[in-house]
C-alpha cells in the first residue's frame, strides 16, 4: 500500500507549498505527489496531474489531499473523482476535512458528501428547469430555428441543378451548407407541402 499525494493550485502565482508540507507530514513521499496548476473550472478528469495519478494509483493505495476540494471543481466533481478512485480500490484521505475511509467518521463524511452532491445535482436541475420555463413564458422558442421557405426552395433548386450535372446527393447538399440528412428532410417537407397545394 502506497500513499500518493495530490495538490492543485489555480495559477502559477499561487504556491502549493502549504499543501505539499501537509502531505509530507502525513507520510507521503515528495516523489509520490502529483500536481496540477489549473483553474477550478476544469473537471478533475481533464487535468494532466490528476490523469497521471489515475494511471499510477493501484488497488490498496491511498490518495492523500490537503483538503477535499482539491479533487474537483464542485461537490459533484469531487464525489465523481472519489468514486472513480474507490471503484479501483484506491482510498481517499483528506487531512483538513477529517475524511479517512478507514474510520467510521471518515465513512460518515463521505456519505454526507454524497448526499450533498445529490442535493447539488437536484438544485441544478431545478434551476435549469425554472430558467427554461421562464424563457418560454417570455416567448423564447427552443429547438431548431424556423427556416425561410423561400431560401429552402432556392437551395433545393440549386441541389436539383447540381444533381442533374452528376453530383451525388451528399456533394449537392454540401454545396448549400447542408448534410445529406438535412437535404432529404427538406425535400420530403417540400414534397408534402406541394402535394397538399
Amino acid at each position: 500500500m502506497r500513499l500518493l499525494g495530490y495538490t492543485r493550485v489555480s495559477t502559477t502565482s499561487q504556491d502549493a507549498q502549504l499543501q505539499l508540507d501537509a502531505l509530507v507530514a502525513a507520510g507521503v513521499q515528495k516523489r509520490d505527489v502529483f500536481r496540477d496548476v489549473t483553474s477550478g473550472s476544469r473537471k478533475a478528469s481533464e487535468r494532466p496531474g490528476m490523469r497521471k495519478l489515475f494511471e499510477h494509483a493501484a488497488e490498496g493505495d491511498t490518495v492523500v489531499v490537503w483538503r477535499v476540494d482539491r479533487l474537483g471543481r464542485s461537490l459533484i466533481d469531487v464525489l465523481n473523482t472519489v468514486n472513480l478512485l474507490r471503484e479501483r480500490g484506491v482510498h481517499v484521505r483528506s487531512i483538513s476535512d477529517g475524511i479517512d475511509p478507514t474510520t467510521s467518521t471518515g465513512r460518515l463524511m463521505l456519505n454526507m458528501l454524497a448526499t450533498l452532491a445529490e442535493y447539488e445535482r437536484e438544485l441544478i436541475v431545478e434551476r435549469v428547469n425554472a430558467g427554461i420555463a421562464a424563457a418560454r413564458q417570455n416567448g423564447t422558442r427552443f429547438g431548431r430555428p424556423l427556416s425561410d421557405p423561400v431560401v429552402i426552395a432556392e437551395k433545393l433548386q440549386l441541389v436539383a441543378e447540381a444533381r442533374s450535372r452528376g453530383r451525388t446527393a451528399e456533394e449537392a447538399a454540401r454545396l448549400v451548407g447542408w448534410s445529406r440528412a438535412t437535404l432529404y428532410r427538406h425535400q420530403q417537407a417540400h414534397a408534402s407541402r406541394t402535394s397538399t397545394m
